[in-house]
């Protein structure tokens, strides 16, 4: 038992790019194609996927500018009232709005479909999209509603009392995914409620919601 390894910087690399081929593809190109990450880890990969289609279509790396932001869903949440403490982080809306525009979301692990919901009810003070999209390093499955996600990195079947942590370089200094067994999670308590609270700082020190949030 323990803790085990599913996922490391190649494999992430290789799942991110063909994220990014597949969101092409299903647009037909990168016309009206807006990325919106989900902070903390959702807005990282939005930004590797943004370089990333910058290197594969000459249309999104003309106005890559135009094309990326984040969506905080904090507010929007529903565990907001059970003692679960989150500082709200940064909206950040690319210049040319999501009104008529194809909207993807990017986040790192699709669980319970929660998040997913508050991130719907924050597009809804934002703006009208054409469409929503749904992209996500690692489909851990056991949704507790009726969200799918239309790009996976990686489907990882796990039991609901095992952990999926994903780590990036940006945010932890490596590239990872981890399955944490119920057994050892308890070990890792501390170092996960480190990382909460060094983000939750990091969100208040940002600001609390951006100029079109």
């Amino acid at each position: 038992m323990g803790t085990r390894t599913v996922l490391q910087h190649p494999d992430i690399t290789r799942a991110l790019t063909r994220i990014a081929h597949e969101i092409l593809e299903a647009n037909h190109g990168a016309s009206d194609l807006v990325l919106l990450g989900i902070p903390t880890r959702g807005a990282v990969l939005a930004e590797r996927l943004d370089r990333i289609l910058a290197d594969i279509e000459p249309e999104w790396a003309a106005d890559r500018d135009q094309r990326l932001g984040t969506l905080d869903v904090t507010m929007h949440r529903d565990d907001l009232g059970h003692g679960i403490g989150r500082a709200p982080h940064r909206t950040t809306i690319p210049t040319s709005g999501i009104d008529g525009k194809v909207v993807v979301l990017v986040d790192d692990v699709l669980y319970s479909g929660r998040t997913v919901r508050a991130a719907l009810d924050a597009l809804q003070g934002i703006g009208r999209p054409r469409a929503v999209r749904l992209a996500v390093l690692v489909d851990r499955g056991h949704r507790q509603l009726p969200i799918r996600a239309d790009h996976v990195g990686k489907n990882l079947p796990t039991a609901s009392d095992e952990r999926v942590t994903l780590r990036l370089t940006e945010t932890d200094g490596t590239d990872e995914v981890v399955i944490e067994q119920a057994e050892t999670q308890g070990r890792t308590q501390a170092e996960a409620q480190g990382r909460t609270q060094a983000e939750a700082q990091a969100g208040t020190q940002s600001g609390t919601q951006g100029a079109h949030a």
